[in-house]
């Protein structure tokens, strides 16, 4: 009988990839979401669907239940209408509650998913496994707290594991870059800045393939491994490689960097309070602005993970899906 992984957060866009993935390759796949109205897309990847909570331990004993490894997925992204506490009640307590109850139920690994952005700012891309902490928002850092936690863990010896830790995320299916490219569509896309900075992107699918390897090779274990696409591109370039494969002319508008700033602080601090997704976010204003830019031998060498496309194809892939999808 093939060996039987667990995926949490298996309801959401990397989760449902991942479940994909590993039932590709032939694995018994269980994928644990919070609701039950859930349950039916980990069902229809032919995987099973557990309902639990990462913040209830109490609810995660049966999930583990009889599962070689864990593919902790599941966390809190960053939400203006929730307190910073939810954050760390999901992003570091809860990575404490999946590991507690994988050792309480055997489980040999886990195989926990972190983020780039426990990095930061970079100051000098492009950044490794070696490059400090640098956490700026309460995302990052709750994320931070728990790849500390999961660390802590594998290096002592408490249960086998690695960190992944994705650069940007985007793929077939994917709603936070759908904005950006019907934007560009319409043309009214506009640059923040010059929109020379450094964007590096992973593709959904490689990233899912990475978790799949990192389960495999279990003589890995306790290190951090960065997701990355092949290459960092100027922003400028992303658009325009997006115009053309939408038939438009590429993006040429570009408005001052500190308004916009400005504007997004001030967004932010009339609304947060009130629990009101803000319109602008000063982070998306710094996503014109700071460079993103990773290297990914590490992953490369030890788990043997390569993309499998250019930046170019994977454009392409994502806007057919959009067009396929309306």
């Amino acid at each position: 009988m093939s060996r039987l992984y667990l995926v949490t957060g298996a309801a959401g866009f990397v989760g449902s990839y991942v479940v994909r993935e590993l039932c590709a390759a032939g694995y018994r796949v269980r994928g644990l979401v919070r609701q039950p109205g859930q349950a039916a897309g980990v069902e229809s990847a032919g995987a099973e669907a557990v309902i639990g909570d990462i913040r209830d331990p109490q609810t995660l004993a049966p999930a583990m239940a009889g599962a070689a490894g864990v593919c902790h997925i599941a966390a809190m992204f960053r939400q203006a209408n929730e307190p910073d506490q939810v954050y760390y009640d999901i992003n570091a307590t809860g990575t404490r509650n999946v590991l507690d109850a994988a050792i309480a139920a055997g489980v040999p690994r886990v195989v926990h998913c972190s983020t780039v952005g426990v990095l930061g700012h970079i100051e000098h891309p492009p950044a490794d496994e070696t490059t400090p902490y640098n956490a700026g928002d309460i995302y990052q850092r709750s994320k931070m707290e728990g790849e500390k936690a999961a660390l802590d863990y594998f290096r002592s010896g408490r249960i086998g594991g690695v960190v992944i830790r994705p650069a940007m995320i985007y793929g077939p299916g994917d709603t936070r870059t759908l904005k950006m490219f019907r934007m560009i569509a319409k043309g009214t896309f506009f640059y923040v800045g010059r929109g020379d900075n450094l964007v590096h992107f992973i593709d959904v699918r490689d990233l899912a393939r990475a978790f799949r390897l990192a389960l495999e090779r279990v003589e890995r274990n306790g290190g951090i491994y960065i997701i990355a696409g092949a290459r960092a591109m100027p922003l400028r370039e992303l658009a325009a490689c997006a115009a053309r494969e939408l038939g438009v002319h590429p993006p040429r508008l570009r408005v001052p960097v500190k308004p916009m700033q400005w504007l997004g602080s001030l967004c932010e601090a009339v609304c947060v309070p009130l629990r009101i997704n803000p319109p602008l976010y000063r982070r998306r204003v710094d996503f014109f602005t700071k460079d993103r830019c990773f290297d990914g031998h590490l992953a490369a060498e030890h788990l043997g993970f390569r993309p499998a496309q250019t930046p170019q194809q994977e454009i392409r892939d994502i806007l057919k899906d959009y067009r396929d999808r309306g």
